[in-house]
């Protein structure tokens, strides 16, 4: 094989995770976006919620401007303040499932192609009760999801044990969400990254297989996780081949060999991958960035050898 990923994925990249103090809808947004879109390496981007109507509005034009995708994540809206999809208290979970219904429209609004979210923490002698739970918060909003459009709404596999400590989860509860939800609603998908499968105790092969045809989106990280006393460890994203951890350009290949053996990775509808990678310390963004596009450079030489 010798033809660029670009035809078989569009690059993108995770906005509010490249540039720190975005995740919370206010900072720099504009500045950060306007990097981002000015460099043609990337065919998408990913953002979170935007306080400033006008800023919003602003990110929009620049967004259809220079001609790239746009996906909406959810996540930081749960994770900033704490919310629970899957919360034992139905006003909780209320607060919850109304937090992500205006980012939906927030999503809509600025023409984003994808929604995601994360279940949330849960009791291990509670699961089943959590797992209800998730799943009447998931019907509502994949319900208000598709009264306003066809956009898919993804919920993204993280740790179970470690970090998030998700209910979604190991690849046997994710295959199980997501068989449930997809009878029901055809927007609904789950949404992979390399840096959470580690952190699963999985492989990409056991991780991936199982949920194949429900994975919707994906993306590309990093994580450390060889003992709690190393720098970035956990959920942190770090940069591909930061000390002591799992990913570097040899398991992104993998990574990537996968998606393409089980036909996610295709040159029909090429599917938005986007790198999830943030600064460490006083690591600076554009750095860390660079980074992320020669490593997958060098992964999909590795890719292409391979095929």
């Amino acid at each position: 094989m010798n033809t660029s990923f670009r035809e078989y994925m569009r690059p993108g990249i995770i906005l509010h995770m490249a540039y720190d103090g975005l995740a919370t809808g206010t900072g720099p947004v504009l500045e950060c976006l306007s990097h981002i879109a000015e460099d043609d390496y990337f065919d998408a981007v990913e953002i979170t919620h935007i306080e400033n109507d006008e800023i919003r509005k602003k990110a929009a034009e620049i967004i259809k401007v220079s001609h790239m995708a746009v996906a909406y994540g959810g996540q930081p809206c749960l994770l900033t303040t704490g919310m629970n999809l899957n919360h034992p208290d139905p006003n909780e979970r209320k607060k919850a499932v109304d937090r992500i219904k205006d980012a939906i429209d927030e999503a809509y609004e600025i023409g984003a192609e994808g929604f995601s979210f994360l279940a949330g923490q849960y009791e291990e002698n509670k699961i089943d009760e959590a797992f209800e739970n998730l799943l009447e918060s998931t019907r509502q909003i994949c319900a208000y999801a598709a009264q306003k459009g066809d956009m898919p709404v993804l919920c993204e596999v993280f740790d179970y044990d470690i970090d998030k400590k998700s209910l979604i989860g190991p690849v046997d509860r994710a295959k199980k969400y997501a068989e449930i939800m997809t009878k029901e609603y055809s927007n609904f998908g789950l949404m992979v990254d390399c840096s959470h499968i580690p952190m699963l105790h999985e492989t990409f092969e056991e991780s991936l297989i199982p949920v194949k045809k429900y994975i919707r989106h994906a993306h590309m990280g990093n994580t450390v996780i060889a003992s709690p006393n190393l720098p970035a460890y956990g959920d942190m994203h770090p940069r591909f081949g930061f000390p002591n951890s799992e990913n570097d350009v040899a398991e992104l290949a993998h990574y990537l060999q996968v998606l393409l053996d089980i036909g996610f990775l295709n040159k029909e509808h090429p599917p938005i991958v986007s790198f999830e990678v943030k600064p460490y310390g006083d690591e600076k963004s554009e750095f860390v960035i660079a980074n992320a596009k020669r490593t997958l450079n060098a992964a999909w030489k590795l890719v292409e050898e391979k095929n």
